[in-house]
């Protein structure tokens, strides 16, 4: 495994970590046993081979998520894993925050949350109260480090101007080679400041797995992507042919490629889901690939002329 370090702090966190999105999901199509077996079976095999980071939110299964992963964490020492939770803003009061720290930790069966997240810009709330009381949330111990989700640049240093005690560590956003704008529009300022970029969907919801083509697209919730229509699906030949190449070369699969590709850069950490032990297994193992500099050229190109249509 890979590590590097969350923010500028000195926690160190794996840079494959474990996106828990699909944990009670019905969408996701997995059976109803799903969360009592298999899904603790991935956090611990997920624990075993290194990863330390474990993403979940309060609305992943309505609960259910973080529900799962606190029932895995309760096998392992709470100190070697760092647990990142979101919540959803949707009111100015201090209690509103409150409660739903409250729930998460009742959920996860621990008294803290490593990095909590703002899950989703909401505009019709100042920003500067929310964060201000994660601040004192701090200080209180009931959370160790604060973040944001689905914040550009602008509002990230609008959010990061409102704070006064304390610094945002961690943006999380839906990057991949699929959905590369972080590259050039957050990431070299997320490395000068020293952000830890923390990408969502890093295989496109498995685009990038070349298990899809124009004549094959996923079921479920996957089918309301629009990466996965047609025309997508055809414009991104070129670069899952390529992608492919790059794999075969190193006797690896393309979705190790696609997320050693995102990792390479230290400020990066993939949080990609997982339905089966073999999935962890395999997305643990894209740190093992050195890719070369031709590699990445090779690779930025396409990521480059890559350009599906996502809202028409």
């Amino acid at each position: 495994m890979r590590y590097t370090t969350l923010g500028n702090s000195d926690t160190s966190i794996s840079q494959i970590g474990l996106g828990t999105w699909q944990f009670g999901s019905k969408g996701w199509g997995f059976g109803t046993d799903f969360h009592k077996k298999d899904a603790i079976a991935i956090v611990n095999k997920a624990l075993e081979l290194g990863v330390n980071l474990i993403d979940t939110a309060e609305v992943y299964g309505s609960g259910e998520s973080e529900r799962i992963v606190g029932q895995a964490l309760k096998e392992h020492k709470r100190e070697d894993v760092v647990v990142v939770s979101k919540f959803l803003p949707t009111a100015i009061r201090p209690s509103a925050v409150n409660r739903a720290l409250s729930r998460s930790l009742e959920r996860l069966q621990t008294d803290y949350i490593d990095v909590y997240l703002i899950h989703w810009p909401n505009p019709l709330l100042p920003l500067g109260a929310t964060l201000s009381h994660m601040e004192r949330m701090v200080e209180e111990g009931l959370i160790r480090h604060i973040g944001i989700s689905n914040f550009g640049l602008k509002r990230f240093q609008n959010a990061q101007s409102k704070m006064e005690k304390f610094r945002i560590d961690v943006d999380q956003l839906n990057y991949s080679m699929a959905r590369p704008k972080v590259k050039e529009e957050f990431l070299p300022f997320a490395e000068k400041h020293e952000i830890t970029v923390m990408a969502y969907s890093p295989l496109g919801q498995g685009f990038l797995t070349g298990k899809y083509s124009p004549n094959k697209t996923p079921s479920g919730t996957r089918r309301t992507n629009r990466l996965f229509r047609r025309k997508n699906l055809q414009r991104g030949t070129p670069l899952l042919n390529e992608l492919g190449e790059i794999a075969h070369t190193h006797n690896t699969t393309m979705a190790q490629v696609a997320l050693s590709w995102l990792i390479q850069n230290k400020q990066v950490v993939a949080i990609p889901g997982a339905k089966s032990i073999e999935q962890i297994e395999t997305n643990v193992k894209a740190t093992e690939i050195n890719l070369t500099d031709l590699d990445i050229k090779r690779l930025n190109t396409q990521v480059k002329a890559f350009n599906p249509k996502l809202f028409l």
